[in-house]
């Protein structure tokens, strides 16, 4: 038995030593386990897998490469020999449907077809198209033939991993086929300060923070239109008071003609407060009625609380009071733009500092529509290396500084997103943890041919392309037509990611469902993050580009992926059973943690994932009990660094119902009257990173069940006894240490 294991270690390492070229020309290693998982899926015993590697190992061993099709052949050929004609056809057939749905994929009249027939789930994958309507169908059109000729552009063997469910090309209906840039952090301030062009007409400087935000809303629509992520606004109350104070200025101008000297000051504050308003509830309403040329509203979202004079505070409470009155006559509570509160230490944290109150209008202001998320400005510097917004709902870029040694944040971009599999790697390894780290290292070497497409690809777009982003100021250098847009990309100033899904079902696989309280697990778990953020530190080594670690939102993929895996492995207990896969790192939505319990579990990943994350607690209607949630929001301070609310907000305009809708098969219902329409209704869940409307643009199915399944961490005097709890903890914990 010993001398027969040696011999089958020996012919794996020299099977494994094989170079295989796939059909396009592409060169991978081998990879045994896959044949393993293929024979057994046809039902081959472990002689007929042994047979089948003696038969390879006769043929290649003294070969240095073989093609894929050689191999396939082998196979068959050792199960024909070994008297299983059966599995050899069943064997051919496997093959043939590969090859058969590949060309199906790269086919665009199939992918046509199948949208026109509504069988394609691609309506649904994101909650911010509305499908209904002209504009996004036909966005949807375009886009199913861009995800064939996409598949055909890109190396074969990225293209059939992604078909296969291992990894996932995010936003194909636009990318590889146009090399656009995927999310980015606007540079308005150099764009407002300097000018800019859309179209025919050369935009000069505004003279009023009337006609800032007006300018603002109409570069978000352009720059939604020329790349596929979100986009953001860092410190809009810092970028906007200069154009408040030309308003501020005008007024007081106008108060020395005609207003008794005493009184000049306070009618000037009084007139720019009423400016300043109308302009951000104008900024709200436009972003809100805009349509991006995909379709769509554009992603935006706003970042702000770090000001401090009178103009900025305005600005900051402006922001907060429009969101809480809501939208239009029903007060709807507004998806777009996301809005994020910065929380610092000394500025607006304790009761003591000058802006506490702004504080707790954001508190208010998350009680009834559940934004603003906050950025603990402490922790994202730490985590990020400096302070800035995500751009879209989680991607962060790194701290940077140019050739000058100025730090620079507005004016950067991500070049797009790859996900690995992560449950589908531990269900491959059976529990062997040897057999998933080598798996591990193949899929980590898949995503790094992708994300090299990518790079390579998004180089090759000409500034004329896109005039606004690389000529025009919203990626911060003003380049000619006719010089490289890798300028913006090069020496880490833009971010790809390698992001992941899954852990907790990783950690159940090898752990077991309630892993989360196992020490050994949770440092596998941190094992893993780890892991991918070390590639991408050594990549961004060899390479000169930012690869960084994203813990991607997975608002369809949560179907995606586990429908893939339960194809290939069926139902598998607290792993594929459950229809969805958890976002990320984040605990199981189905348990009832504490706020302070889900967050220190989680506060360790952002180390590692620093290219994207993002923390949120499941709360009870809160408007009654605000100061509950300021003790979350305190004590995760020092913990975490980007920290969502989820709250009850759904109304019903039937019966008057305000709270949480109930999760039905239809959609979501109100549980005092019945009603589910969406003209009499407004429910607004999380759906990932950022806030969407199920009633009016529904979601897969999987994310579906994932919201359903979610669970209240404690009511609100319960949390302000944790919170209490877990500060008498910290206490003893510095006094021990001290």
């Amino acid at each position: 038995m010993m001398n027969l294991q040696i011999a089958i270690e020996t012919q794996t390492a020299v099977l494994k030593a094989l170079k295989v070229i796939k059909r396009d020309g592409t060169p991978t290693n081998f990879y045994p386990y896959k044949i393993n998982l293929v024979l057994q899926q046809l039902g081959a015993d472990q002689a007929v897998s042994d047979f089948v590697f003696q038969s390879l190992y006769d043929q290649f061993n003294d070969r240095q490469e073989v093609e894929t099709a050689e191999i396939a052949g082998a196979i068959k050929e050792a199960l024909i020999e070994a008297n299983h004609d059966d599995l050899a056809q069943s064997y051919q057939a496997y093959y043939e449907q590969s090859e058969a749905n590949f060309k199906q994929a790269t086919d665009p009249t199939y992918r046509l077809n199948k949208l026109f027939n509504q069988s394609d789930t691609v309506v649904h994958e994101n909650a911010n198209k509305d499908s209904k309507v002209f504009n996004t169908q036909r966005d949807l059109e375009a886009g199913s033939v861009s995800r064939a000729l996409g598949l055909q552009m890109m190396p074969e063997v990225v293209a059939k991993a992604h078909l296969r469910g291992d990894i996932h090309w995010h936003d194909l209906d636009y990318s590889p086929v146009t090399p656009e840039t995927n999310c980015c952090l606007i540079d308005f301030d150099e764009m407002l300060k300097n000018g800019f062009k859309i179209g025919n007409a050369w935009v000069a400087s505004p003279k009023s923070i009337q006609t800032a935000t007006a300018q603002m809303a109409q570069i978000i629509a352009n720059v939604a239109s020329l790349q596929y992520g979100g986009c953001s606004a860092n410190r809009v109350d810092q970028l906007l008071a200069p154009y408040a104070q030309l308003n501020y200025d005008k007024h007081m101008k106008d108060a020395e003609e005609w207003i008794a000297p005493e009184k000049r000051e306070a009618f000037a504050q009084k007139k720019t407060k009423k400016d300043i308003y109308d302009a951000m509830q104008a900024l709200e309403y436009e972003i809100n009625t805009l349509y991006s040329s995909q379709g769509q509203t554009p992603f935006t979202t706003v970042n702000f609380g770090l000001g401090t004079n009178w103009i900025e505070r305005e600005i900051q409470k402006a922001i907060l009071e429009i969101r809480i009155k809501g939208l239009g006559k029903e007060h709807r509570t507004a998806i777009f733009p996301k809005l994020v509160f910065t929380v610092k230490r000394g500025l607006n944290l304790d009761v003591t500092d000058p802006n506490y109150d702004i504080k707790q209008l954001a508190l208010e202001c998350s009680t009834k529509r559940m934004y603003p998320d906050l950025l603990m400005y402490d922790k994202i510097k730490e985590i990020t290396g400096s302070f800035k917004t995500p751009m879209g709902c989680r991607s962060f870029l790194q701290g940077w500084k140019d050739d000058n040694g100025v730090e620079v944040n507005s004016g950067r971009m991500n070049l797009g997103v790859v996900t690995v599999n992560l449950p589908r790697v531990a269900l491959e390894a059976q529990g062997d943890k040897d057999l998933f780290w080598d798996i591990m290292k193949e899929k980590m070497t898949l995503c790094k041919q992708a994300l090299d497409y990518r790079i390579e690809r998004t180089k090759e777009a000409k500034p004329e392309n896109a005039p606004l982003l690389y000529m025009y100021g919203a990626f911060g250098k003003r380049l000619d037509k006719d010089d490289s847009v890798d300028e913006f990309f090069k020496n880490s100033r833009a971010t790809v990611s390698l992001g992941y899904i899954g852990l907790y079902e990783v950690c159940t696989t090898f752990f077991g469902p309630q892993w989360e309280d196992d020490p050994e697990a949770h440092d596998f778990a941190e094992a893993i993050v780890k892991y991918m953020s070390d590639d991408c530190k050594a990549w961004e080594k060899e390479e000169g580009y930012h690869f960084s670690l994203y813990s991607t939102p997975a608002e369809s993929l949560t179907d995606t992926f586990c429908q893939a895996d339960l194809k290939k492995f069926g139902k598998v207990e607290d792993v594929t059973d459950k229809e969805y896969y958890t976002n990320s790192f984040h605990y199981d939505v189905r348990k009832h943690p504490t706020p302070f319990q889900k967050l220190s579990f989680e506060e360790i990943f952002p180390k590692y994932a620093a290219g994207g994350f993002i923390h949120y607690c499941e709360y009870p209607n809160l408007r009654q009990n605000p100061k509950a949630l300021e003790a979350v929001w305190d004590w995760a301070y020092d913990h975490v660094g980007y920290l969502g609310t989820n709250t009850a907000i759904d109304q019903c305009f039937k019966c008057g119902f305000h709270g949480d809708f109930k999760a039905t098969a239809k959609g979501f219902q109100c549980p005092q009257c019945g009603n589910h329409d969406p003209q009499y209704c407004d429910v607004v869940k999380r759906t990932c990173g950022y806030l969407g409307n199920p009633q009016q643009r529904p979601m897969v199915h999987g994310r579906h069940l994932e919201i359903s399944a979610r669970v209240k961490h404690m009511s609100g005097d319960m949390i302000k006894h944790a919170a209490e709890h877990e500060k008498a903890k910290q206490s003893d914990a510095e006094r021990v240490v001290g």
